[in-house]
């Protein structure tokens, strides 16, 4: 059920860790304000050694995906573990151990248009100081995180105007960003799901999966689980919007702490 008041993991009521240790987790991690706090710039946000070295203990004991709307390559660099799951551009590349890999392919026909989107947008860069475009292999965003507050009306405005021509492609929103995405009904909760069967462990009930993310395309992936019907998503940095994650964490460092604490169960 979609709620507004997710529950803090770290409080006195909460029942995550006994749920947890019924049933062995499956972790999914969004990556850009959730294992690395948000920065003013993409290329800025690395991964802490601490963070990194949490990861790498985890995927000793447990199966580990990241799953982002960064490109696939980039993320496996900014990571830099083996062993691990990599879903990249929002779902539509997803890289695995033993071979695991899909590639959407409607979404391979739509990258001529997406180019197009690209020189649009590298137009809009130009016009307003501030904004940065973030070309994926799937998607194309727009960050505005540094602009100036008075030109984001018609940053976003000019945005609008560009997808219209392009209806092939969607608009997707996150923390100062707006993207252009194919018009597919893919998205990161359809790839969670994907690695779940993939792996044989979407109707196994002796594991749970757990998906931690901070941002409106992550609620894909928490209503996916949802729906499911046996998995936890868990909110990062909650704004107080309504949201498909039964749990909350109140930033970077309280993942970590949950990591911590997750590894003492098992």
């Amino acid at each position: 059920m979609t709620t507004k008041n997710p529950e803090p993991i770290f409080s006195e009521q909460t029942d995550f860790f006994s749920i947890t240790a019924r049933k062995k987790p499956v972790f999914f991690f969004d990556y850009d304000g959730t294992l690395t706090p948000i920065v003013s710039k993409p290329e800025l946000a690395r991964l802490s050694d601490e963070m990194k070295k949490l990861l790498q203990q985890l995927s000793q004991k447990f199966t580990v995906a990241i799953v982002t709307g960064r490109d696939l390559e980039d993320i496996k660099k900014l990571v830099g573990l083996d062993h691990l799951i990599y879903s990249g551009s929002h779902g539509f590349q997803i890289s695995g151990p033993e071979g695991l890999t899909m590639e959407h392919e409607k979404g391979i026909a739509l990258l001529p248009q997406l180019d197009k989107i690209e020189d649009n947008l590298r137009d809009i860069q130009k016009k307003y100081p501030g904004t940065q475009v973030d070309r994926k292999r799937y998607a194309v965003g727009l960050h505005y995180r540094n602009a100036k507050e008075e030109d984001i009306e018609n940053i976003l405005s000019d945005f609008d105007e560009v997808l219209k021509r392009h209806p092939a492609f969607k608009k997707g929103t996150g923390k100062k960003i707006v993207e252009a995405k194919p018009n597919i009904d893919w998205h990161k909760g359809k790839a969670v799901l994907w690695i779940l069967e993939k792996l044989g462990l979407k109707e196994n009930t002796s594991v749970i999966p757990i998906y931690i993310g901070d941002d409106d395309t992550d609620e894909d992936a928490f209503e996916a689980l949802e729906e499911n019907g046996d998995g936890i998503g868990i909110m990062v940095s909650h704004n107080g919007n309504p949201t498909h994650a039964s749990y909350s964490l109140q930033n970077v460092e309280e993942v970590k702490q949950l990591l911590k604490k997750i590894m003492t169960l098992y």
